[in-house]
């Protein structure tokens, strides 16, 4: 199989990289789910050595399909990360099954574990909170957990649009974090406005919530794609952001790209080292091998990936 360059793309009629965005693209991780796990011929073709890739787990697939997925990405030399949706395991004895499946046959030590999109819970279970507290995962020597976090608030949980219950969430979150083993960071939605995401992640800090986070990005994709994905998951005020773009004639046939996000916080953690946003996590709504590629071309890979078997 011929294989991308993961070196720098140097093309005579493309703009030279973004020192910074390509400095808060080291370490960027990617979001899949079995279905399009399945469209990747090999993920080494795709993504640089070390790439974390978390597996989304949507309600109705089996759990044979998570694990066969973590698996096999596992094998193509990748750290996995599979969702534990709260809101879908029935008790205390399927989540620990889940986690023997998860490190028996993929070696999984991480997780992010989260409510779930689902309105009624299928058994015990409603919160994140409750499975970290079960303390399964720490019994099992998980590595690393991250929780969920939502710049622009969530109405699944705050239906007046605040953020009382989900900011009371991450402080009990933080809590949980100073009596855990493993490695915490917080994973958000994705959101197209820097600005409101600036703030966000400032009040965290105010507050006293001192977990990395690793803020959601979404990847290239067209634009009626992206905005029905947006409203699908409830994302805020950001979204006036596509809008905008909708009613401009010159780039409604484009397609979008995380560039001037991505800019605006990129200069943002130069000029201020100490910003709590560590890390880039894409989803990528506009195909797997799309944003991959733009984040090859934007500095997102520095090395070249293992020869596949």
């Amino acid at each position: 199989m011929a294989l991308l360059n993961f070196r720098k793309r140097e093309k005579p009629d493309t703009p030279p990289v973004n020192g910074q965005i390509e400095a808060l693209l080291r370490g960027y991780s990617i979001e899949v789910m079995p279905r399009t796990a399945e469209k990747v011929e090999d993920f080494r073709a795709l993504l640089p050595q070390g790439t974390r890739v978390y597996i989304a787990h949507i309600e109705g697939t089996p759990i044979e399909d998570m694990v066969a997925t973590a698996s096999r990405i596992a094998a193509e030399g990748y750290p996995v990360m599979p969702h534990f949706p709260a809101r879908i395991i029935r008790d205390r004895a399927t989540l620990a099954d889940w986690i023997a499946r998860y490190q028996g046959e993929a070696g999984v030590d991480q997780a992010l574990v989260l409510a779930g999109g689902v309105t009624t819970p299928h058994g015990d279970y409603d919160s994140a909170m409750q499975l970290l507290a079960s303390g399964e995962f720490d019994r099992a020597g998980f590595k690393r957990l991250h929780v969920a976090g939502h710049p622009e608030g969530n109405r699944d949980i705050d239906p007046d649009g605040s953020m009382t219950n989900v900011s009371a969430a991450l402080k009990w979150k933080q809590e949980f974090s100073e009596r855990t083993d493993a490695e915490m960071a917080i994973a958000t939605q994705f959101a197209f406005d820097a600005k409101p995401i600036i703030a966000w992640a400032d009040a965290l800090r105010e507050a006293g919530i001192t977990l990395p986070i690793h803020i959601g990005i979404a990847g290239p994709a067209k634009l009626q794609t992206l905005i029905k994905f947006a409203i699908a998951c409830g994302v805020g005020p950001s979204l006036k952001v596509l809008q905008r773009r909708a009613m401009d004639v010159t780039k409604l046939l484009l397609p979008y790209e995380p560039t001037d996000v991505l800019a605006e916080l990129a200069a943002h953690k130069a000029a201020n080292p100490d910003f709590n946003i560590t890390n880039v996590h894409f989803f990528p709504l506009g195909g797997i091998k799309a944003n991959a590629t733009w984040a090859i071309d934007h500095g997102g890979a520095s090395t070249r990936p293992a020869n596949p078997a």
